[in-house]
């Protein structure tokens, strides 16, 4: 297996074609300027692609336990899906759909 490093915000320019489908879990909150990764992943899809973003929801991390232990980030970075939105949106995608990813999470879907 060959690893490698780049650079998320060069998305379009490493892909070897049109995206049909971009998918991220768990870290756009960690992303520094969202709304330039969302102009990427723009560039990145093809016709009728779709970008979908799983979040944790704007919860205090101690009230997200799993298997007894809080899990996922810090209280402070958690985006609520409005937040998450606004951001996707800056970047120039439209929000599709909106969904509950139980028990903590929901995903949000763009084009």
């Amino acid at each position: 297996m060959r690893l490698c490093r780049s650079d998320a915000y060069e998305l379009a320019r490493l892909a070897p074609r049109p995206a049909d489908f971009i998918f991220l879990a768990n870290a756009f909150h960690g992303v520094p300027d969202r709304p330039r990764l969302a102009r990427a992943v723009r560039a990145a899809l093809g016709p009728g692609g779709r970008f979908a973003v799983v979040n944790w929801h704007q919860r205090p991390r101690e009230t997200t336990i799993v298997q007894g232990e809080p899990r996922g980030p810090r209280t402070e970075l958690r985006l609520s899906p409005e937040q998450t939105v606004a951001a996707a949106e800056a970047g120039g995608l439209r929000l599709a759909d909106l969904v509950e990813v139980p028990p903590y999470h929901y995903g949000a879907v763009f084009e």
